[in-house]
């Protein structure tokens, strides 16, 4: 890092630089980036995309006063950098540290707190009608990828902030999919400009003003400005929901970023009504490894900058991987399976179905709503869709969830991956809710495999039902257990004894582990000779094993990786109230409150879930002290 960099603590200091070094410090900026997520892990290529946006975003906007909302917010390291975070961007991510997602807690330059998409149009024109509702004069920008344009929030809201003629919102389109060869480029940046000028908007205001009084010559005018435009912008669109168009323009111009930026703004605050900019950058932009492979370095653990990423030396198969070969598997066994992803090809394992069976892969885009419906419909027609969706993001289709299959019970697997704690991404995308608000919808299936032979089994068993399901595993990988080339069926809602008491004079404790939580669990159980369950299914759980293991112990003890209320551990507590049995229990899971990023075992260990702290929980509740009990 050098020198200049080094001067910029807040965005005040950054515009007190000239034009000319602003080059210079985002160079800097972009160096430091590869240099500081290199030594933490973290999202890489997103974040060398949007340097020079942020440079010129904080340049021309008068942050904080001006509000800032990046969509998603992976992309905001070098938001985080120019805002006073640099010397703690080495906790990014890490327990203590600072988030990799923006929070209205951790600064006053972070105006929403962002993780999942597509929400910083709404709330940049809940923010600009709320500052006018109190006389403020500032500017709301929402800054938007081209992926979360895909959701159908995206649209909605610009359906509504188009209604607000004089309503000073600017709307940022961050096109990272394609990319301007020089030509087009240089032409578009002109254009840019001219539109976002003031002799552009001073004419198109005086030609309406002549022209109104001619309709016919209105409509003609309107149309070949339409016609002229369309040749070379599209923005017919977004101009329908009443928005004023510009670009697209290259998006590591500087040059051409800062005077249309500053165009834009006095456009809004003097009541041209809500701007829509289009800017067009390239992600990894700046480290030829991430330009290369951006994939790759959307989300890398740490790594050396001068080799870049080297594989793994792990050889436990994750989860992910578990249910990608199941996938492929199955799908050779059954021409009906389809599998769809809400644009999470990589991340939920679907590289190899789709290369294999791609007229039977579907990625919908980042939408999630439509994803579960649109699952319906091929449940509808006889085919077996497999629904591959991060727990956190199934929330976003609880309602299709709900009313457009378990109400009309149609065969559609879930495979939630991501499901418990998920380590540095934190609360926004911990999988911690799916038990109970799936296992309150009538008609679900919901298991939760120990294991990655397990999880394949219960995919299998969920695939082969006539009911809605969803099977929840974790992040990584688990204890390593040998997956077999079976698609090999389990029992519906029977969970097994892993581990008999042979307590006599000693209370008799019965622990109900819902996944991976058995193995710890079975840890736990050698301190206190206790019996194991290791339960699989929530829903339909095993009501006859629970009695009779309420009938034949002392206490009974629940593990879960999830929400307490209304979890597992809930639905056990139900089926003993229903049957009459009264006995003493401890119910163990994630506590009532949004659990912050860090290590995953160190959040388990935090939140009791670990070896050590369900040991202390039982031995507090039976007021002894933790050691091995006398047979």
């Amino acid at each position: 890092m050098t020198d200049l960099l080094k001067t910029i603590n807040s965005p005040a200091d950054l515009r007190e630089l000239t034009r000319e070094q602003l080059p210079g410090l985002s160079q800097e900026l972009r160096d430091f980036l590869v240099d500081s997520v290199a030594k933490t892990g973290g999202h890489l290529s997103s974040n060398l995309g949007t340097v020079e946006l942020t440079v010129a975003l904080h340049y021309v906007f008068q942050t904080p006063y001006d509000r800032l909302i990046w969509d998603v917010g992976h992309q905001s390291y070098p938001h985080k950098i120019l805002t006073g975070r640099r010397d703690r961007m080495d906790t990014l991510r890490h327990y203590g540290g600072i988030s990799g997602f923006p929070r209205r807690v951790e600064s006053e330059y972070d105006t929403f707190g962002t993780a999942h998409s597509s929400t910083s149009i709404s709330a940049a024109l809940g923010m600009a009608l709320g500052a006018r509702a109190q006389g403020e004069k500032r500017v709301a920008v929402a800054v938007i990828g081209d992926g979360a344009m895909s959701a159908g929030m995206a649209f909605e809201a610009l359906n509504n902030g188009g209604i607000h003629k004089d309503l000073p919102l600017v709307v940022i389109l961050n096109d990272n999919d394609m990319s301007i060869s020089p030509a087009v480029g240089a032409l578009n940046r002109y254009l840019a400009r001219l539109m976002s000028g003031r002799f552009y908007a001073a004419t198109k205001k005086g030609l309406d003003s002549v022209l109104s009084m001619a309709p016919p010559l209105r409509e003609f005018a309107k149309r070949l400005e339409e016609h002229a435009k369309g040749m070379v912008v599209p923005g017919t669109i977004f101009e329908e929901f009443g928005f004023n168009y510009i670009g697209p323009i290259d998006g590591h111009d500087l040059d051409s970023l800062i005077p249309t930026l500053q165009n834009v703004r006095r456009l809004a605050l003097e009541g041209e009504g809500p701007q829509f900019l289009h800017i067009v950058t390239k992600k990894g932009q700046g480290y030829k490894l991430a330009e290369a492979d951006p994939i790759l370095y959307h989300g890398p653990g740490k790594f050396d900058p001068a080799k870049g990423i080297t594989p793994s030396a792990s050889v436990k198969k994750t989860f992910t991987q578990v249910f990608g070969d199941w996938l492929c598997d199955m799908a050779e066994a059954d021409k009906r399976l389809v599998g769809i992803t809400p644009a999470m090809r990589e991340g939920s394992g679907m590289v190899e179905f789709e290369a294999r069976f791609p007229d039977r892969y579907f990625d919908v885009g980042i939408a999630e709503q439509h994803a579960v419906t649109f699952a319906g419909g091929l449940a509808c027609e006889g085919m077996k869709p497999v629904v591959a969706i991060y727990s956190t993001f199934l929330q976003r289709g609880y309602d299709q969830l709900i009313h457009d299959v378990a109400l009309q019970d149609l065969p559609v697997v879930f495979a939630l991956d991501r499901s418990g704690l998920v380590g540095a991404d934190g609360a926004t995308h911990a999988g911690v809710y799916d038990i109970p608000f799936i296992r309150c919808i009538p008609n679900m299936l919901l298991m939760a495999p120990a294991d990655e032979a397990e999880c394949r089994d219960l995919l299998t068993t969920a695939f082969k039902q006539n009911h809605p399901s969803a099977v929840r595993y974790p992040r990584g990988a688990g204890v390593g257990a040998l997956v077999s080339k079976e698609l090999k069926e389990l029992p519906l809602g029977k969970g097994e004894i892993r581990r008999t008491t042979t307590a006599k004079n000693s209370p008799k404790i019965a622990i109900l582990a819902f996944g991976t939580l058995l193995y710890p669990a079975l840890e736990v159980a050698e301190t206190f000779d206790a019996t194991v369950a290791n339960m699989r299914f929530i829903k339909p759980l095993d009501v006859d094993l629970v009695c009779e293991l309420a009938k034949s112990h002392d206490l009974i003890v629940t593990l879960e990786e999830g929400a307490i209320g209304g979890g597992a551990g809930s639905a056990c507590l139900e089926a003993l109230s229903a049957a009459g049995i009264e006995v003493p229990s401890l119910i163990l899971g994630l506590p009532d409150r949004f659990v912050d990023h860090g290590d995953h075992a160190l959040l388990m260990k935090e939140c009791g879930l670990d070896v050590d702290g369900i040991t202390k929980a039982i031995a507090l509740k039976l007021g002894i002290n933790p050691k091995k009990q006398a047979a």
